[in-house]
């Protein structure tokens, strides 16, 4: 329950505090203004949307502070402490910051949370009715959605896996469409696919063959500069023997280590020289009979050239085509051209596979489309029985609001798509809140036909209709506040009389505060707050403040006349006050 609420610098309130209590309060004030400042703050304690507009002018930020005592147990309070949050004697207390350039800020028990938990918290504290639910009630999308949260279990159980079979079924149906309509497209992609992979499979490729060949077809390109080089290195290392004369590095070397051998002995370090060309003649030797051998193997062989330079031109071609993104600058691998062709053979089966995949898509549908009609069955059904007691629930609360002859009743229909789904022996629209189309039909009196409110009740008649729902949900929610924001216009006279009675019967079972500018309706408050406006010619304020008897009976006197001093007003507030409290009143 909703104890106290504090707003600071919101709108045109600049400090007020507005004190609840149990049972029924009613706010009233000459600003509308104001009003709707009291309704603002507790939606921003709510998790509201934060509008820097709402700042007054002048103050850096706006804060509102709340006050609410929660039951031991209470799943609010469990939920409040799971984020950190400290109870005050069992109250918990919220605050809401919006700064100047729109930062909000929220508290939970002292304890800063995200703007989210409020909303949260707010679901199970306090339920708003206000003008704007009465203006969307009259969509019939609205209505319907009015008509399963009466409903409770019994339409949301079915409702939520019907949900997850019709969204299961628009995957499934979004599939076979992309199939069907992109045939022509994918069997273009499986021809191009197919003749790719028979290049690559009648070029058979090897990983790094590319890197091979080319390092042959540059040995086999310049076969006789290397052949002439080697035979002039053997020479120069071991010697020419057509030259006998000439000088080479062995003959050279051994005359070197026989002028080293003669005195070794007289010097160790001499002698490791010595080691040393021994070891350079061993490594000159190898060198030698490999240059030679080199030599031997080299064949110039033109044919092998051109075979190799044939077998590069087949695989630069699939690099260009295959060889992936590296392949447009020349980079590309075999080994990218490979792990194409292993993808692409992937996509191919899956393309391949289109018509036995179109085959199953096309029987899986049909299955769901089948079991998406037994549950809007089930859905319907749910709502019809809901419908008739929400409707009786309606009429009721109408009579106890000066319409005792007017009946309520919901229209559940359909309409025919030959691409809907089969029930009932038709083809209808679905979608995913059913087959059923809903709308609120009202007969204001006897042999009136039943109409749709929108179109078939005054102003005064459409606002006891919706204030009737409103009660009706009230009476189903298991909240302990509910505030009415003037939900009672367009009402007067005796009918604003019983809207107040209605509401104080409410209160016996719940908090109950309303936000109106009936006096018939305020005079069955409990407690009466009333918004008062000040100006000192250039900064208009307005602060809440809790009236006695005396001071609620000149406001009364004030909503009934214009006049808070007027003789006859005062006693018409007296008396509308004494018929609010006497016990037939209540």
């Amino acid at each position: 329950m909703l104890d106290e609420m504090r707003i600071r610098d919101l709108g045109v309130i600049d400090d007020a505090v507005v004190e609840l209590a149990p049972g029924f309060t009613a706010v009233t004030g000459e600003t509308g203004a104001g009003k709707t400042m009291v309704v603002t703050s507790l939606g921003l304690l709510l998790g509201g949307r934060a509008d820097p507009g709402l700042v007054r002018r002048g103050a850096d930020r706006a804060v509102v502070e709340g006050r609410i005592g929660l039951p031991p147990g209470s799943p609010v309070a469990a939920r409040a402490l799971e984020a950190g949050a400290e109870l005050d004697d069992g109250a918990l207390l919220i605050s809401r910051t919006v700064s100047a350039e729109g930062r909000s800020r929220a508290h939970v028990g002292g304890r800063a949370v995200p703007v989210g938990l409020l909303a949260e918290l707010g679901e199970d504290l306090i339920a708003v009715h206000g003008q704007t639910d009465q203006q969307r009630l009259l969509r019939p999308s609205r209505q319907r959605g009015a008509l399963d949260r009466y409903a409770g279990e019994a339409v949301a159980g079915p409702l939520t896996r019907y949900r997850a079979v019709y969204r299961t079924l628009r995957e499934v149906s979004a599939t076979l469409e992309e199939l069907t309509t992109r045939a022509r497209e994918r069997a273009q992609e499986a021809d191009l696919l197919r003749f790719g992979l028979e290049e690559v499979a009648a070029a058979e490729p090897v990983a790094g063959e590319d890197t091979e060949l080319s390092a042959e077809a540059e040995r086999l390109g310049h076969a006789d500069a290397l052949s002439s080089a080697a035979t002039q290195a053997h020479a120069a290392l071991a010697g020419d023997p057509t030259e006998p004369d000439s000088v080479d590095a062995g003959t050279l070397l051994a005359q070197a280590r026989r002028a080293l051998d003669g005195v070794r002995g007289h010097d160790e370090r001499l002698a490791a020289l010595a080691d040393r060309l021994n070891e350079v003649g061993y490594l000159l030797t190898d060198v030698a009979q490999d240059l030679a051998g080199y030599a031997d193997d080299l064949d110039a062989d033109p044919a092998r050239l051109a075979a190799v330079e044939d077998r590069r031109a087949v695989l630069a071609q699939l690099l260009r085509k295959y060889g992936g993104p590296a392949h447009t600058h020349g980079q590309g691998t075999l080994a990218e051209v490979l792990e194409w062709a292993e993808t692409s053979s992937a996509r191919l089966l899956e393309l391949d596979g289109d018509d036995e995949r179109i085959d199953e898509l096309g029987a899986r549908e049909t299955a769901l489309r089948a079991e998406l009609a037994e549950l809007a069955a089930e859905v319907s059904a749910a709502r019809q029985a809901a419908a008739g007691r929400f409707a009786e629930a309606v009429s009721a609360e109408l009579a106890e609001l000066a319409m005792p002859h007017a009946r309520v009743t919901f229209a559940l229909s359909r309409v025919d798509d030959l691409a809907g789904i089969e029930l009932d022996g038709r083809t209808v629209a679905y979608g995913s809140h059913g087959v059923d189309e809903v709308e609120v039909l009202l007969a204001p009196h006897p042999g009136a036909s039943p109409r749709p409110i929108a179109k078939g009740a005054s102003g005064g008649e459409l606002s006891r209709v919706m204030l009737a729902v409103e009660v009706v949900f009230a009476g189903a929610d298991p909240v302990p506040t509910y505030l009415f924001d003037e939900v009672d216009a367009g009402v007067g006279g005796k009918a604003a009389v019983e809207i107040g009675r209605r509401l104080a019967k409410l209160a016996e079972s719940a908090q109950v505060v309303v936000v109106t500018h009936l006096p018939q309706v305020a005079a069955f408050a409990d407690r009466h707050l009333v918004v008062e406006k000040t100006s000192d010619g250039t900064v208009t304020r307005s602060g809440v403040k809790v009236l006695n008897d005396e001071e609620r009976v000149r406001e009364l006197s004030r909503m009934l006349a214009g006049l808070e001093d007027s003789e006859l007003g005062r006693a018409h507030a007296e008396e509308l006050l004494a018929a609010a409290r006497a016990p037939r009143g209540r």
